[in-house]
């Protein structure tokens, strides 16, 4: 299915109330009734692909989840409720299950120190690396120092750079195009640039950072510009922390050759 929903709604609509714990069935029968307003078992049932006497269960989950109300006629009518509100419960119940997860993990997370990694760590997939990208840039009390092309420096990771640098974290950039420079120049002021340590555009590099002289994280992307729909670009990365990481003392010393050669622009 396309990631557009505008181009095929219903399925989409379908996918994502399945995602919310509804049965398929659930699912195509409230999207039936939102394309009705409100309608009988054989009118979901002409419109939405759900055996009519399948309807009936499905409108059972629906109604015990607050999403239709049903009126007691000959036949009965079944309503859905409005879009917006739909939306507030699913949000309400996304919420409710982030706020029960993030309170499990932490009665088990692992008391261990995790300053200092030895090895080197991977991650796949770009919304992956920019978590965690904003996860170190969260984490920064004195520098950041980060390279990357220029479709990687979303308005997202421009924010966190922004509020790291309210807190007086010093930020330092490379990699990214002139027009780029000046958009960072205004929403971070303080933010230096300097020279890439090569060109971008010839080579598959993604990004690299270094945070604090602690953490470092190297990206390469796979496609790039030549990637296509049946074959997109990916991003993988490795990451280390600590002083003694090799991918750290390795990065740290480049970025401080670096740094210390070059003039700001």
């Amino acid at each position: 299915m396309s990631s557009d929903p505008s181009e095929d709604p219903q399925s989409a609509a379908v996918e994502q109330l399945t995602q919310f714990g509804l049965s398929t069935y659930a699912a195509r029968t409230f999207v039936a009734l939102t394309t009705l307003g409100s309608g009988t078992a054989r009118d979901v049932s002409r419109i939405s692909e759900v055996p009519r006497t399948r309807v009936y269960d499905a409108i059972d989950e629906l109604h015990d989840r607050g999403l239709v109300d049903i009126q007691h006629s000959s036949p009965k009518q079944f309503w859905a409720i409005s879009v917006e509100t739909a939306s507030r419960t699913f949000e309400h119940e996304l919420n409710r299950r982030i706020e029960v997860l993030q309170t499990a993990l932490a009665e088990i997370e692992s008391p261990q120190p995790r300053s200092e990694q030895f090895g080197v760590w991977t991650v796949n997939g770009e919304a992956a690396i920019t978590d965690r990208v904003l996860d170190f840039f969260a984490s920064a009390d004195e520098e950041i120092v980060y390279m990357t092309v220029e479709d990687l420096l979303t308005t997202e990771i421009i924010e966190q750079l922004g509020t790291a640098a309210d807190r007086g974290v010093s930020i330092q950039l490379a990699g990214v195009s002139p027009a780029v420079q000046d958009r960072i120049q205004d929403e971070i002021p303080d933010a230096t640039m300097f020279e890439s340590l090569w060109v971008w555009s010839d080579t598959s590099a993604g990004r690299l950072m270094m945070v604090d002289g602690q953490k470092t994280l190297v990206s390469a992307l796979v496609n790039g510009s030549e990637a296509s729909p049946s074959d997109p670009r990916s991003e993988t990365a490795i990451w280390g922390e600590g002083d003694r990481n090799s991918l750290v003392v390795v990065l740290k010393a480049i970025f401080t050759w670096r740094l210390d050669t070059d003039v700001p622009k």
